[in-house]
């Protein structure tokens, strides 16, 4: 969890893989920095915005990307997230830009 312009000052993608590299599977903010949110996408982080208003340091939380949503188990709470863009979500599956492109043979989004 995080605040907002999560990133920012980070343009090259050892800040996403860093995150990834320790164990990251996602981040939440309620915003990323442009740069940072594309080569998190890139490598296969995922990262989603939402209002973090309400989480404390030690929260159980439960991520529904289908259902776009975060639940607090510790609160109760349900959090909405912003929608991932098809594309993006793809990336993901793929295991960031590099599998994709291993994959299909290019940047093919069908």
């Amino acid at each position: 969890m995080a605040g907002e312009n999560f990133g920012c000052g980070s343009s090259r993608e050892q800040a996403p893989q860093a995150l990834k590299s320790s164990g990251f599977y996602a981040v939440a903010a309620k915003s990323f920095a442009r740069i940072f949110y594309r080569n998190a996408f890139n490598i296969g982080l995922l990262l989603v915005e939402c209002n973090t208003d309400f989480i404390d340091d030690g929260d159980e939380l439960e991520l529904d990307i289908e259902r776009g949503r975060i639940r607090s188990m510790s609160k109760g709470l349900i959090l909405e997230i912003k929608p991932i863009p098809p594309v993006m979500k793809r990336l993901l599956s793929d295991g960031g830009v590099v599998e994709h492109f291993r994959k299909h043979g290019g940047f093919k989004f069908e």
